[in-house]
């Protein structure tokens, strides 16, 4: 074992123990969630997104503890984002299994000192050291030994300083991405009880004389009966209609991206589904790519208004996002305008007719929603009482999402420019 003041690469702080692979028809069953490329942030960080439990075996050496770090060796994409990439098991996460794509991070000892070589692998060094040693053309690999060779001299006091920042700078990521996951859980629960489970209607007909969380007014003048309708039982007075006929329906296209007019310089947010991939909440600040004024005449539906509803449809369908800026976009893309209806109920609405939207879409390559094809599909319409009650108890919680996003924004700004000086340590902070 290296003496603390021998210690210089990763190698001397590290064992690797691989995963394995799985039988995917356990996949869901009762056990430790798996930890493969999916619950890695692009050039590090643990993803909460697309955690699934595993039934089958599951040994000790396969597992990660919470605080324990696993990286991936590995990479499908040329832009290499995952190769190299390291999360960290959250401390109050149950263990996760390794997976054939994912390997675990020994400790040679009891005093390495984690908090920093965590940060150390989310270095933009460090990752210009992955890409530079990767091997392979369709499919991107990192060899051990080149992991492991990665310079990692011991900390210095000004270095541990740097990464005592870094992680506070995440706890309060961490604590913004938990408190928006708790209020967007709230609204949908709501818009379920209200508009899909009909709770206050069927409260009214039980007899009762108020219902939690709804106004009184409002709950006064609901139905006390239910009328069949081409959605099923719906409460009476409330309707049916074409999606089409209640939002505004358009769609996008996609500039020559050969011609420079269209693109160098732009200033308006142009919205692909690979921007809504990267969203954690659906709410579009910002885009990747902007256009000119010349790029946006070639769009028909042209600059879209801040609150348009955004659907990915196809690549795939059912990426969600409400825009929080003026935006256009591409023709991956069904844009909603809600004039006369609240966005967040829209929002909500194709959310959970997500199964519907999909089963009316076609294509033979890829599975696409056309608006052709969307615009029929039947909504239940609520009385504007019912809308706007919904709308102004929800409202608020979106606003403090959108605020916490904003916040989070900043400070992951703050993380990344602190990150390349964590290996020279010549930030005072």
């Amino acid at each position: 074992m290296a003496s603390e003041s021998q210690r210089q690469t990763l190698g001397d702080y590290f064992t690797l123990q691989r995963g394995t692979t799985y039988k995917s028809r356990l996949l869901g069953e009762p056990g430790p969630v798996l930890l493969g490329l999916a619950t890695i942030q692009r050039n590090g960080g643990f993803r909460t997104d697309s955690l699934k439990t595993y039934g089958g075996d599951s040994p000790d050496k396969l597992l990660v503890q919470p605080g324990e770090l696993y990286l991936s060796l590995k990479d499908v994409t040329q832009s290499a984002d995952l190769l190299g990439a390291v999360a960290r098991l959250p401390s109050d996460h149950p263990p996760g299994r390794l997976t054939q794509d994912t390997v675990k991070l020994k400790p040679i000892g009891t005093d390495v000192p984690l908090d920093y070589l965590y940060w150390l692998l989310r270095t933009p060094q460090y990752r210009s050291y992955c890409r530079a040693h990767a091997t392979g053309t369709t499919n991107l690999g990192l060899a051990r030994e080149d992991f492991l060779a990665f310079p990692a001299p011991e900390p210095t006091q000004a270095q541990r300083r740097i990464v005592d920042t870094l992680s506070a700078l995440d706890d309060k990521l961490e604590l913004n991405r938990q408190m928006n996951h708790t209020l967007e859980a709230m609204a949908r629960a709501i818009f379920k009880a209200w508009f899909v489970d009909f709770e206050p209607v069927k409260a009214k007909v039980a007899g009762a004389k108020s219902f939690r969380g709804m106004p009184q007014a409002v709950f006064d003048q609901l139905p006390d009966r239910f009328t069949d309708s081409e959605l099923g039982p719906v409460p009476e007075g409330w309707s049916c209609v074409s999606i089409g006929d209640w939002v505004h329906v358009v769609g996008g296209a996609t500039p020559s991206t050969k011609e420079d007019a269209y693109w160098r310089d732009g200033i308006h947010p142009f919205c692909t589904p690979k921007d809504m991939s990267r969203l954690e909440s659906p709410v579009l600040l910002d885009t990747q790519r902007h256009i000119t004024d010349h790029g946006l005449k070639k769009i028909s539906s042209g600059q879209l208004p801040a609150g348009t509803v955004l659907l990915s449809s196809r690549a795939p369908i059912g990426y969600l996002a409400i825009s929080e800026t003026s935006v256009s976009v591409n023709q991956g893309i069904i844009a909603m305008q809600c004039e006369s209806v609240s966005n967040l109920y829209i929002l909500f609405w194709v959310e959970e007719n997500m199964d519907t939207i999909k089963a009316h879409a076609g294509g033979s390559t890829f599975a696409e929603i056309s608006k052709r094809n969307f615009r029929p599909l039947p909504a239940v319409r609520p009385t504007m009482d019912a809308l706007f009650a919904f709308d102004s108890l929800v409202r608020p919680f979106y606003e403090r999402v959108v605020s916490n996003l904003r916040e989070s924004a900043v400070l992951a700004q703050v993380r990344d420019g602190l990150l390349p000086e964590l290996l020279s340590g010549n930030v005072k902070v």
